[in-house]
């Protein structure tokens, strides 16, 4: 694909964060392109640096982070580069805009949804008065909500948690980002809850023409909605394809443990899956594949070195001596042959 297809790439991309005088390297060289008009999932265990990872495009980092190394690039600009607020408020929300996990914690409690939504109209449409309030209206509509006239004046605590995650969206594209950025967006919700949620991200996608980056810890959300799938573990990308390639033909072995843990495999009468033992602590240097110490099928190498990127396709790649031409020949778990045979994953 050429740069014009690119709406946002990251460039070896090292994130750091300082506390009490220890180094955290949360970010550890990540390279990634997010195409225009895709829909990107990225997947991995809480603490892999999901979140971090995509705050760092909207200059959402904490305090006591830094861009360490590496590049952003959006639209000609290297948001890397970026060191005040001004600069980034010519991109965060109008450009680049996110839903976060927690409705509760992304509405003012004390301001109407209406009020909130026109904020975000007057801001990033430069909208006024009726033309604002109408545009405010129709946000509401857009995300599904009745009588949105009579629910514009409302307050959040008058809404259930499905119907206020609709309304952070509803602000989220009243801005009329290009990008959109989903963190663990159905989290909080029922599982009917999540697949209308989900729906709802799909169509507005189609009707506002968005890129959009989902972030879960669920393999199982994504299965109907991501046209490209990363998977992430301690601050890298360790795998990254099309959706059918990651889930019917993967080649990590932490995204085999991933999927391996997935409730719709479960067995009746047996324990499900888990992934034995913890997450390197990314305070010390990780030697090798930071995935190796949990892994039941690594090899010498891995303990020693960190494995390059191998193509298994032009649209998938994983970063695992698994896939050198020397190595042993490991066939993926049981759970991994299973899905391939029942060919789909249902939501539930």
């Amino acid at each position: 694909m050429t740069n014009e297809n690119v709406a946002l790439s990251f460039e070896d991309l090292h994130i750091q964060f300082t506390l009490r005088g220890q180094v955290l390297k949360a970010i550890r060289g990540i390279s990634l392109d997010v195409y225009k008009g895709e829909s990107l999932a990225i997947v991995g265990e809480s603490g892999s640096g999901k979140s971090v990872f995509t705050k760092s495009a909207m200059g959402l980092l904490d305090a006591n982070g830094t861009i360490a190394g590496g590049h952003i690039w959006y639209d000609g600009r290297d948001l890397a580069q970026f060191k005040t607020e001004k600069e980034w408020l010519s991109v965060r929300g109008k450009e680049i805009a996110m839903v976060m996990q927690d409705p509760m914690t992304s509405l003012n409690p004390l301001k109407s949804v209406g009020d909130q939504i026109l904020e975000a109209v007057v801001l990033h449409q430069g909208l006024k008065g009726a033309a604002a309030k109408a545009a405010a209206v129709d946000a509401l509509r857009a995300v599904g909500i009745d009588q949105p006239e009579r629910r514009y004046k409302q307050y959040p605590h008058e809404f259930s948690g499905g119907m206020r995650q609709r309304v952070v969206i509803a602000i989220a594209v009243a801005c009329r980002p290009k990008i959109l950025i989903c963190d663990e967006p159905t989290t909080a919700l029922d599982v009917t809850i999540q697949a209308q949620i989900l729906d709802l991200i799909k169509n507005l996608q189609k009707q506002l023409d968005l890129t959009t980056i989902y972030i879960t810890h669920d393999l199982g959300v994504v299965a109907n909605v991501a046209d490209r799938i990363a998977v992430m573990y301690a601050g890298d990308i360790v795998e990254v394809g099309r959706c059918d390639e990651v889930f019917y033909d993967p080649k990590h072995p932490y995204t085999w443990a991933l999927l391996s843990s997935l409730p719709q495999l479960g067995v009746k009468g047996q324990a499900l899956y888990s992934i034995q033992g913890t997450p390197p602590n990314l305070f010390q240097e990780v030697q090798g594949d930071a995935f190796a110490p949990r892994n039941p099928q690594a090899l010498n190498i891995d303990f020693v070195e960190r494995p390059p990127y191998f193509e298994v396709s032009p649209t998938h790649k994983a970063r695992t001596w698994l896939l050198d031409p020397r190595a042993p020949k490991v066939e993926p778990p049981e759970h991994i042959r299973l899905l391939k045979e029942r060919g789909g994953l249902s939501r539930g």
